[in-house]
C-alpha cells in the first residue's frame, strides 16, 4: 500500500479500513453525486416535473387515486402545505414509523420527511413494504454530523479512557439507521424529545442511578442532552462534556471523560440551533404578555427563557388548547409554525427568529418530487426506495425495542 494511502483495502481475505480516524467526510452538492461509504446518497435520478405546472395538484390527485389502498403518503410536521395536503397521515417521525407498520395491506409507503425518518419506517414495516423517500438528499443535518465510523471512533476512547464500561448509549431519534444500531450493539435506547428524560433515568439506572458513577453517551443533538440532563434529572452543566468527531480524541482528555457523566455529541438542529436568547428577549419586548414556547433541541439558554419546552406535537397540544386571545412566539421550525397560525386564528402566534427559518433538506421534497413518485409507482416504478441492511436493521430494532420498553412512554418527537 502506497505511503500516506488510506480506505478500505483486503489484507489476507480481510476488509480493513485504513482511513485516518476524525478524518473530513467529503462535501457534496445536494442533489449532485453520492458517496458509496456515507450513510446516505444524494443523487435524484429521473425527470421531475416543472413547478409551474399548473395541473401539478390534478396530477397527484389521479395519481393517488389511480394508487388507492397500495400506497400510504406520510406527511411530517415540517413539510409544506402543498405535500401536506396529500398525505394520509401526519405526525412526527416514530408516529410515522408506526403508522406505516399499522398498515401491512399497502405496498408501497411514500415517506414525505428526511432519510433517517424514512428508515425506520423501513425497519418497522414488514418485509413485503417499500418504503419511498421522494427525494434522496432530504436529510437531515443533525442526523447527518454522526457517522457510523466516526461513533466508533469516539468508543474507542471511551476504552482508552477506561470508561466503556459505565456508559450506555442513548441515541436520539433523529440519527441514522447506522448509528441506531450501534445503540443497540451496546445495549443503549433510542429516545424521542418526549422520553428523553425516561431514557436516561434508564441508562443511568443500568450503571447505579443518576447520582451515581455511570455515564450516558448522547448522540447525536448536544442541545436535548443538555436540556434533558440539567433541566430534567437535576445534573449540573459541568457534568456535560462535548466529544467532538472532528478533534482527536474527541477534543477531551481521558480525565475529563472519566469525570463527565453526560458524553454530548457535538451535534445539533440547523433549525432549533438558530433560536437565540436575543430573539426571546425581542418578543418579551415588541409583544406584551407574550408566551414563549420552543423545542428542546433548542440552546440550554434559550429554554432557560422560555415559558414553555416541549417537543413538535406537546407544541401543537399546548398551542392549540390556550384560551383565545394568548400571545405566542414558537421557537420550531417555519412550516409548522406558519399552519399552527392558520389552524388556531384566535390566537396570537408569530415566529421566534426573525429571519426565515425553514427546514432545508425537509424542504426539498416538493410538490414535483411527490408527483413523480406516484406517477412512477402508477407505472409499475418504485424510485428511491430506502432498504436498511438487515444486520443493521436489526441491532437498531434492539434499540428501538428497547425504547418501547421504557416506563412510562410515550413516543412523539
Amino acid at each position: 500500500m502506497p505511503a500516506g494511502a488510506s480506505g478500505r483495502h483486503t489484507l489476507c481475505g480481510v476488509s480493513i479500513d485504513t482511513s485516518p480516524r476524525n478524518a473530513p467526510l467529503p462535501l457534496l452538492v445536494l442533489g449532485q453525486g453520492r458517496d458509496l461509504h456515507s450513510e446516505r446518497g444524494v443523487e435524484c435520478p429521473g425527470d421531475l416535473p416543472a413547478p409551474s405546472d399548473p395541473d401539478l395538484v390534478a396530477r397527484a390527485r389521479a395519481a393517488k387515486e389511480a394508487l388507492g389502498d397500495r400506497v400510504f403518503v406520510l406527511g411530517h410536521h415540517y413539510q409544506r402545505d402543498e405535500v401536506i395536503e396529500f398525505a394520509d397521515v401526519t405526525g412526527d417521525s416514530f408516529k410515522l414509523a408506526q403508522q406505516a407498520a399499522a398498515r401491512p395491506q399497502a405496498p408501497w409507503i411514500v415517506f414525505c420527511g428526511v432519510h433517517f425518518m424514512a428508515e425506520s419506517a423501513d425497519i418497522l414495516t414488514h418485509d413485503d413494504q417499500t418504503v419511498v423517500l421522494p427525494d434522496l438528499a432530504a436529510g437531515c443535518s443533525m442526523a447527518d454530523m454522526a457517522t457510523s465510523a466516526q461513533v466508533d471512533d469516539c468508543w474507542d476512547d471511551l476504552v482508552e479512557a477506561g470508561v466503556d464500561g459505565l456508559t450506555i448509549p442513548v441515541s436520539y431519534m433523529n440519527s441514522s439507521a447506522a448509528i441506531k444500531a450501534f445503540t443497540g450493539r451496546h445495549g443503549g435506547t433510542i429516545c424521542t424529545s418526549s422520553n428523553a428524560a425516561t431514557a436516561l433515568e434508564w441508562a443511568f439506572g443500568r450503571t447505579g442511578g443518576v447520582g451515581g458513577s455511570g455515564k450516558v453517551l448522547f448522540l447525536p443533538d448536544q442541545h436535548l442532552g443538555r436540556n434533558t440532563a440539567v433541566r430534567e434529572l437535576g445534573l449540573s452543566l459541568d457534568d456535560c462534556v462535548v466529544y467532538d468527531p472532528h478533534r482527536p480524541g474527541g477534543g477531551l482528555t481521558p480525565e475529563q471523560l472519566r469525570a463527565a457523566r453526560m458524553i454530548l455529541w457535538r451535534g445539533h438542529c440547523s433549525v432549533h440551533g438558530r433560536f437565540t436568547v436575543d430573539a426571546v428577549q425581542t418578543a418579551r419586548r415588541e409583544i406584551p404578555g407574550v408566551k414563549v414556547i420552543v423545542h428542546p433541541e433548542c440552546r440550554y439558554e434559550v429554554c432557560e427563557l422560555a415559558d414553555e419546552i416541549g417537543s413538535t406535537e406537546q407544541i401543537i397540544a399546548k398551542v392549540g388548547a390556550a384560551p383565545a386571545g394568548t400571545s405566542w412566539v414558537v421557537g420550531t421550525e417555519l412550516n409548522l409554525v406558519k399552519r399552527l397560525a392558520s389552524k388556531f386564528p384566535e390566537q396570537s402566534i408569530a415566529f421566534l427568529e426573525k429571519n426565515v427559518c425553514y427546514c432545508s433538506t425537509m424542504n426539498r421534497i416538493d410538490l414535483p418530487h411527490l408527483v413523480w413518485t406516484l406517477e412512477s409507482l402508477v407505472e409499475g416504478q418504485v424510485v428511491n426506495p430506502i432498504r436498511v441492511d438487515p444486520e443493521v436493521a436489526h441491532w437498531a430494532k434492539v434499540a428501538l425495542d428497547q425504547m418501547l420498553a421504557l416506563p412510562g412512554r410515550t413516543h412523539k418527537v
